[in-house]
């Protein structure tokens, strides 16, 4: 029985699971995005996001704790420099998946994982340089009214 199990299992016991992970985690340390199941996706997400809010702080009681997990030094020493400039300011979320279909041999559903500030197609430097305008669903009358009364206001002044 399941009661109260709020992870998947995916299919594997506690170690195979565990190496599953922890490998998965330092492939996409090191290439940024990885290609698998939807499963596996959402299995690393919660594996993975923990481990990268420890590399804000680089203490080594964190490197520590990250390397018991990952036991690899340079996914460690990427994941602490590289990741962690990029991801300083961010709350949370430093993952994102995007479904890309079901497998030809078995149908399952398939994805990309990837780290959020190293993907340069979804807009990082775009919203940024965009002007915010403020959207509204009210009309434009109030917004007219004024235009109308400051130039009955400037020509007074000017004479």
């Amino acid at each position: 029985m399941r009661h109260n199990k709020s992870f998947n299992h995916l299919g594997r016991k506690k170690a195979h699971r565990d190496s599953l992970l922890a490998n998965m985690t330092i492939s996409l340390i090191m290439h940024k995005r990885i290609f698998t199941t939807l499963a596996k996706a959402k299995a690393l997400r919660m594996y993975a996001e923990p481990l990268i809010n420890r590399a804000k702080e680089d203490t080594m009681a964190n490197r520590r704790l990250v390397f018991s997990y990952l036991q690899n030094k340079y996914a460690i020493t990427e994941l602490f420099n590289t990741v962690a400039q990029k991801i300083g300011e961010r709350q949370g979320g430093y993952t994102r998946i995007l479904k890309t279909g079901n497998r030809l041999g078995d149908n399952a559903k398939t994805c990309f994982i990837e780290l959020v500030d190293f993907n340069e197609t979804y807009g990082n430097g775009k919203k940024a340089d965009a002007p915010k305008t403020r959207r509204s669903r009210r009309s434009g009358k109030k917004a007219d009214a004024p235009a109308a009364e400051t130039p009955a206001a400037e020509a007074p002044a000017a004479e």
